[in-house]
């Protein structure tokens, strides 16, 4: 067994930029880094889950165009348009030219990134490094010593200085076919009937994701044909299928937002304040509380922004001071709140496509998401108060509003609710277990009526990712030696459980030395994403950039430019002089990487 210097464990997006950054420094890290192993436990290399065709299906559309993807060594456009017309139908791709602001299959997607990793490996065997690729090789343990670090895989050991980890998507609940129930959509083929089967039932869909619309997309175009009118996309079920209904179960009863025209089609975190304003925010007690970042750095954008976009309603209330984030939320949740989600979908359906067809820009969603993600990298600023609210108010007003939707999916969605073959239902959705029965119950509660049970032949969790606490995070060894511990953020206005809210729950909260913390979920990492251990010590050697293990620390992360934001970082740390081996970055320190590096 050799001793390698630096392994990635896995090799789907993540990992695909962090070589791509490694590739831009070659001459400094291949000092350090010449021999790289990539471990995946699939058996190809750099495509990602949600772009694997084990994974996904044909009809599934990504929901970023090639415009909006952070830079590899050629446009995902510049790829496509180079493809021959056969290669492009296997990846249902049939209208011409190609487009850059056109969304194109989750299918197209992972072939690119597929091609770009091979481009990226075959550019650092030419400078010099020596890449070793694993396939079909699942690390199921990793171990440190002194000197090394040690993964396991496949039985078999092997030692590093240096471990990146980038595993993807993770789901803890597990399937139960026998009574219809799916922990998670995929891989996908396991709920798609065989080719002389239809379903002719209805089926419970929990969440009106992105995920969702896939399961909803690839069993319509199974379940009957869509066909393009002079009134729009129509479509009628097969006469087998007679009876199906696809019923999604949304927590506010919302849809997304569909796409709209963009300025800047990347994010940056200095788009709307720099560094010396956001730590200038920073108060006594070394919190960035989210009102004050609300009114110092939200406040005067949002403001800019409805100026821009004519609405003179909005920028009126937010010159008031007293109209807070909490305000804001409620009037334009309330703006997107409809009696029927689909009738209010087709009305958004004319703004946003005057917004994508006519290069006419909605500015106050292009400058949330801006300043979202700005606080995203500096969460751990945040006390557990803001923890919460982000967590109970924000996110789930954001994840609507910057979802996304595709206009062709929602176009497919409006024709199903017209052919009366979905249907919407809001309210807290809980699974009912140890029923002796093959079908799928779940209790539906809101507070505007009685609770109510309803029961299904097929029932799809589309939920989203798991948050990985430390029960399933998938290397125990160093769980078990105190090296990973949870993620955590300290109370400003509480001293003692007395001291908090009744709605607090009380498993989440753990008093160190005289203080409280709220337990944020997922693991504790410093702001250049090395491990943190129970004692609060660093680990150098691993650094994990999995979103699913992260999350308490980094609320707001997702889509393919947090990953090459999250790669982007982890790599300047290693080229910081200012960052020490075994002091944990905060950050002040990481916030100069975020100044000087034009990308983020």
């Amino acid at each position: 067994m050799s001793t390698l210097r630096l392994a990635i464990i896995g090799s789907g997006p993540t990992a695909l930029y962090c070589l791509k950054h490694i590739l831009d420094h070659e001459t400094v890290l291949i000092k350090d880094f010449q021999n790289i192993t990539i471990f995946e436990s699939g058996n190809k290399m750099g495509v990602g889950m949600p772009y694997n065709a084990e994974t996904t299906d044909k009809y599934n559309l990504s929901n970023i165009s090639s415009e909006e993807i952070p830079e590899l060594t050629q446009p995902f456009a510049n790829w496509l348009s180079i493809q021959d017309k056969e290669s492009l139908k296997a990846l249902n791709i049939t209208s011409f030219p190609i487009d850059d602001s056109k969304v194109y299959s989750r299918l197209a997607l992972g072939a690119y990134f597929h091609s770009q990793y091979n481009e990226i490996i075959h550019r650092l065997k030419r400078a010099g490094f020596n890449i070793k690729e694993l396939i079909n090789s699942p690390v199921t343990d990793i171990k440190v010593n002194n000197k090394s670090v040690t993964l396991v895989s496949q039985k078999i050991n092997y030692f590093f200085s240096k471990v990146l980890i980038s595993t993807g998507h993770h789901w803890k609940d597990v399937d139960k076919p026998s009574t219809g129930y799916f922990a998670t959509p995929w891989p996908i083929s396991k709920i798609i009937p065989k080719n002389t089967e239809y379903y002719n039932f209805e089926i419970g869909i929990l969440g009106a994701s992105l995920s969702a619309f896939d399961v909803v997309t690839s069993l319509a175009h199974r379940h009957g044909e869509f066909s393009t009118t002079k009134e729009g996309l129509k479509y009628r079920l097969y006469e087998d299928a007679k009876g199906l209904k696809f019923i999604l179960h949304a927590l506010n009863g919302w849809l997304p937002h569909l796409q709209y025209e963009q300025i800047e089609p990347f994010r940056k975190i200095y788009r709307h304040t720099n560094r010396e304003h956001i730590l200038s925010l920073i108060n006594d007690n070394g919190f960035l509380r989210i009102e004050t970042f609300f009114d110092a750095v939200c406040r005067p954008a949002l403001i800019k922004a409805f100026e821009k976009d004519k609405n003179i309603e909005l920028q009126n209330l937010l010159s008031n001071d007293r109209f807070g984030c909490q305000q804001f939320i409620d009037t334009m949740a309330k703006n997107h709140t409809y009696i029927d989600s689909f009738k209010g979908m087709e009305l958004e359906m004319i703004k946003a496509r005057d917004s994508v067809e006519n290069d006419n820009p909605i500015h106050w969603m292009e400058t949330l998401d801006d300043v979202m993600y700005c606080l995203n990298f500096h969460a751990e600023l945040l006390s557990a108060e803001d923890h919460l609210f982000l967590k109970k108010e924000i996110k789930p007003f954001l994840m609507n509003v910057i979802a996304a939707l595709p206009l062709d999916s929602a176009e497919i969605l409006i024709a199903l609710y017209k052919a009366d073959v979905i249907d919407l239902i809001a309210g807290n959705v809980e699974r009912i277990e140890n029923l002796n029965t093959d079908k799928t119950t779940i209790e539906i509660t809101t507070d505007k009526r009685p609770r109510q049970t309803k029961a299904y032949d097929m029932f799809i969790n589309c939920s989203g990712n798991d948050n990985v606490e430390l029960a399933n995070y998938p290397f125990q060894s160093i769980v078990k030696s105190g090296i990973v511990s949870k993620a955590k953020a300290k109370f400003e206005g509480a001293h003692s459980i007395n001291d908090l809210d009744q709605s607090i729950d009380r498993n989440h909260v753990v008093s160190i030395k005289n203080d409280l913390f709220l337990l944020t979920g997922g693991i504790e990492i410093d702001a250049a994403y090395r491990l943190l251990s129970t004692t609060g010590k660093v680990q150098p050697t691993i650094h994990n950039l999995s979103f699913t293990h992260t999350l308490g620390c980094r609320p707001y992360s997702y889509g393919l430019q947090a990953c090459n934001a999250t790669s982007s970082i982890v790599i300047q740390s290693w080229l910081s002089p200012e960052i020490n081996e075994k002091s944990i970055v905060t950050p002040q320190i990481i916030s100069k990487v975020y100044q000087n590096n034009r990308e983020l």
